[in-house]
């Protein structure tokens, strides 16, 4: 199979080596700030697999939401179960979707209830920075529930228009509409957005309303400055085979996520203290049939109030931080119960520089759960600057996850949660090398984790048809990972070539095979790239082909591709998706929609 996939990676080669004389002066990422850590250190300098979305890539990206841009990152499983975001489940490096991270500015996003509500969370691209990307174990960093990984949303601090208003129409009866705006003033600045999405649905009874609100303020710039964000989101969407197999019943979903933060940032010579408190709220209601909620319906509201400080401290000796954080899960539900789940974290790490091109950054994660008790998550990080632009780099970790609500607690006919079950735990190893300069970036990792007690819904054996929470034995997952990004001039205009690939490799099949019901889609090889060109003034072009080998056999090919044509104030954009019409599902029993096209008009002031 890797053989199968090596002209691909010849004629990317090739293309690299036939522009290499062209260069381009670019603001380099390296320069930039990873906000997810408490000790700020540039991109360059971290000693972890880190990708960094820009929002000029957000631009080039052909996608209109963050599900469909997350899928051109390696490493990175998007399982959707429809189109606008609807509905998708959040994966890195094979873990499960309760095992990664969302943070929105820093404030961790985690729904007790269950991680299929993740990417409910996820921000309107048009108010994005840039989204970081931390792959590997990252407890001791953010807490317990990024035990594969964590994915920071930046948001914008300003717009370069006062104003923007975008219109899209498509297949499938697709309307998209959003305004946003943002004004600057001398001691404060303010960024607002509203948007609807809708559509008739590519199938039967795969139709949704989405509706999204963002509001950004940052009071009292000269001084203290204070910002607060507040967001709001409302997704209603036909639910087709979502969860069973059977057409007739229409199944049917509403739901609901908002968040409430405000934080400042003192800072001195030697000290920067970021205090935060905030309010998430979701909530879910299913119905197995559209038409009759008295036949079978679940309504699941949760809660999350938290408080968290984070602190560096500068000294001769290095850089620490630390920082706490605690907070209140509450649910109130027909089917779970009405439950609550209070929780503590205490982070403390110190990075050493042995002169000037090895750092030494280990730490330590206390965490407290109400219903399992304390848990600690140390691990350390190794970077050896070999030169200027490359960087030899190495992490060891633990990390562990709490089971969820449902984990413990849910029960319909064919599914029943498990009070007994136990947290699940990690111990992770990874190794890499990367390369920056401004013409080309690029890492290789490879990385290994030992996994105990992993949480899925088995059968005991095929006859019985019920699945249940179970401790699964020991796992262990290993993969490889590579991803470049070229810069190069063609035809006196900017040009960028991206691609990556994934390989992962677990034993989770031997173990579970015909019983499982998540576990048992991981990608086991993933490729993606993206060409981004500009041949004239006005015109920019893009083309991503997604290529996916998941474990259990099924394999499928992905070309998107988009076209922006800007005159004066107006862009004028086309997007095509699934151009060759492929026949695919990421998750479940979902036909992914078949070929598209979505044509959009955007006036910015």
């Amino acid at each position: 199979m890797i053989q199968s996939k090596l002209p691909i990676i010849a004629f990317l080669i090739l293309q690299i080596q036939l522009f290499s004389q062209e260069k381009k002066e670019i603001q380099a990422l390296d320069t930039v700030l990873i906000k997810s850590t408490r000790i700020d250190l540039p991109f360059k300098e971290n000693s972890r697999t880190i990708n960094i979305i820009s929002s000029t890539a957000i631009k080039n990206s052909a996608a209109t939401n963050v599900a469909d841009l997350l899928q051109q990152v390696a490493g990175v499983d998007i399982r959707r179960r429809g189109t606008g975001g609807a509905q998708a489940d959040l994966f890195i490096r094979g873990g499960g979707f309760d095992q990664t991270l969302l943070l929105i500015d820093g404030i961790k996003m985690d729904d007790a209830q269950t991680g299929h509500h993740t990417m409910n969370a996820a921000l309107p691209i048009e108010v994005i920075e840039r989204i970081e990307i931390i792959k590997g174990p990252a407890a001791r960093i953010f807490g317990q529930n990024a035990f594969t990984g964590a994915i920071n949303i930046v948001t914008k601090n300003k717009l370069t228009n006062t104003a923007s208003i975008n219109v899209e129409t498509g297949s499938f009866g697709q309307l998209n509409s959003s305004a946003t705006f943002g004004v600057d003033y001398e001691n404060a600045s303010f960024i607002a957005h509203v948007g609807a999405l809708t559509s008739d649905g590519y199938r039967n009874n795969s139709d949704y309303e989405n509706k999204n609100f963002f509001l950004k303020t940052i009071l009292n710039k000269k001084k203290q400055a204070i910002e607060i964000i507040a967001t709001f989101f409302d997704k209603d969407f036909g639910a087709e085979n979502f969860y069973t197999t059977n057409p007739a019943w229409n199944e049917y979903e509403e739901t609901e996520n908002s968040l409430l933060g405000v934080s400042t940032t003192f800072k001195s010579e030697k000290f920067k203290i970021t205090p935060r408190v905030y309010w998430r709220r979701g909530q879910d209601m299913f119905l197995l049939k559209r038409d009759d909620p008295s036949f079978f319906r679940n309504l699941h509201i949760t809660n999350k109030v938290g408080f968290e400080t984070n602190v560096s401290y500068t000294s001769d000796l290095g850089v620490t931080g630390f920082g706490i954080d605690i907070s209140r899960f509450s649910i109130a539900s027909n089917n779970l119960g009405d439950r609550d789940r209070n929780m503590a974290n205490l982070f403390l790490e110190h990075l050493f520089k042995l002169g000037d091109k090895i750092d030494i950054t280990p730490g330590v994660a206390v965490t407290y759960f109400s219903d399992f008790d304390f848990n600690a998550f140390p691990g350390l990080d190794i970077g050896i600057q070999i030169s200027d632009n490359l960087k030899a780099y190495g992490n060891v970790g633990y990390t562990f996850r709490v089971p969820t609500f449902t984990d413990l607690y849910y029960s319909d006919p064919v599914t029943s949660g498990n009070e007994n079950l136990e947290p699940e735990s990690a111990f992770a190893q990874e190794i890499g090398l990367k390369y920056n300069d401004t013409r080309f970036s690029g890492a290789i990792a490879i990385f290994n984790r030992d996994s105990d007690n992993l949480i899925d819904y088995i059968r005991p054996n095929t006859g019985i048809s019920k699945f249940t929470a179970t401790n699964i034995a020991e796992v262990n997952t290993q993969g490889f990972e590579f991803e470049g990004n070229y810069n190069f001039k063609l035809a006196a205009y900017h040009q960028t070539l991206n691609f990556g690939y994934t390989y992962l490799n677990d034993d989770i099949l031997d173990q579970n095979k015909d019983l499982s019901r998540y576990s048992l889609n991981t990608l086991k090889h993933q490729f993606t790239t993206r060409f981004s060109s500009k041949f004239f003034k006005n015109i920019r072009q893009n083309i991503i082909y997604k290529h996916a080998e998941r474990t259990i056999g099924t394999s499928y090919n992905v070309w998107d591709a988009s076209v922006i044509v800007d005159v004066h104030k107006f862009s004028f954009t086309i997007t095509a998706n699934n151009i060759f019409n492929a026949d695919y599902i990421e998750s479940g029993f979902v036909p992914m929609p078949p070929s598209n096209i979505l044509f959009g008009l955007r006036y910015g002031l």
